[in-house]
């Protein structure tokens, strides 16, 4: 019920790697769509042992350029609504240099598709796994890029990951419910929100700051690796000062673990949004569980954002200069 289209995937990369010599890829795209590219970034980098991966916001692509961009490319994009221009853009530059462009978009035939060499249309409105199928189609995308292009020894386990992770997530965020208006009554007044996590979450705490926070709810906020916590940040802690830590479930998690103890030890205003609370691993196997936690802190967290936004009568679809002003 709620499953991406794997053997979509699956053809769209066997197309690919029969017409080309994949050596680079590159993940580009704005706002909650470049952090929703991120956990195939960091599984790919992390993974692949030959393969140059890279990810941008989609602008500085434009702007600079990569000197390594043709056709041993593969260039990935994604906007929610196909309109971004900077996205749109992108793909043009990747086009003119030679690379493949597969684009992710929930709206089909958008200016988004229109030179890319493979699109692939996700879901969005039916239910919280749906919001994730973004995210899941970068990750497969790159989980079938190594296979295909390397092999890849966990890639069953990678398969077995993203085929049960979608309903599991689903199930965590109609879990959620009360934990999330607890959180809403607590963080209504905040003046200043931080948010933190690590590995393959990192840049969902990124979205979630400048999205989430800063975007649909106009509530001053930053974000910052739990690895960096100890480098600078952590001098602000005092006594209800809010955070948010998405705490993975792990390779990452002692890093994790290490912030939340100061955070305590300090009193500070913190709210917890672990993967492990919300039975990730009865999902995905633990030998590669540190690339699905964005896909659950994502689905989690949403919940989160629409209780805040109810208590504090600010839609989230509200906005003040967004849509309505040339910029």
């Amino acid at each position: 019920m709620y499953n991406i289209d794997l053997a979509n995937v699956k053809s769209i990369v066997a197309d690919i790697v029969a017409k080309h010599n994949v050596e680079n890829v590159a993940f580009v795209g704005c706002g909650a769509s470049k952090a929703e590219l991120y956990p195939a970034k960091y599984f790919l980098a992390n993974c692949s042992k030959k393969l140059r991966v890279a990810h941008y916001t989609a602008n500085e692509f434009n702007y600079d350029t990569p000197d390594w961009l043709g056709d041993t490319t593969v260039v990935i994009t994604a906007s929610l609504g196909g309109s971004t221009p900077e996205t749109v853009k992108a793909n043009s530059v990747a086009k003119a240099a030679g690379a493949t462009v597969v684009s992710v978009t929930h709206a089909a035939g958008s200016a988004l598709t229109k030179e890319a060499d493979y699109t692939i249309v996700h879901g969005f409105e039916a239910n919280y796994a749906a919001k994730l199928e973004k995210m899941g189609y970068v990750l497969a995308l790159a989980v079938e890029i190594l296979q295909q292009v390397e092999g890849f020894d966990k890639y069953d386990k990678m398969i077995e990951g993203l085929t049960n992770v979608f309903e599991a997530a689903e199930n965590a965020a109609n879990a959620a419910r009360k934990s999330a208006k607890e959180f809403a009554e607590k963080y209504k007044d905040a003046p200043v929100v931080y948010v933190m996590s690590s590995g393959a979450s990192m840049e969902v705490a990124y979205s979630t700051s400048i999205c989430l926070m800063m975007e649909m709810q106009w509530v001053n906020s930053g974000s910052f690796h739990s690895g960096e916590f100890f480098h600078g940040p952590f001098e602000i802690v005092d006594k209800d000062v809010p955070f948010i830590l998405l705490m993975n479930d792990g390779k990452t998690r002692p890093v994790d673990a290490r912030a939340l103890t100061f955070l305590h030890r300090f009193d500070a205003l913190t709210t917890v949004v672990d993967a492990k609370d919300y039975g990730l691993g009865n999902a995905v196997d633990s030998s590669v569980i540190t690339y699905f936690n964005p896909l659950m802190h994502t689905a989690v967290f949403r919940v989160y954002a629409e209780e805040l936004s109810y208590v504090r009568q600010h839609p989230l679809t509200l906005r003040r200069y967004m849509w309505k002003l040339e910029y």
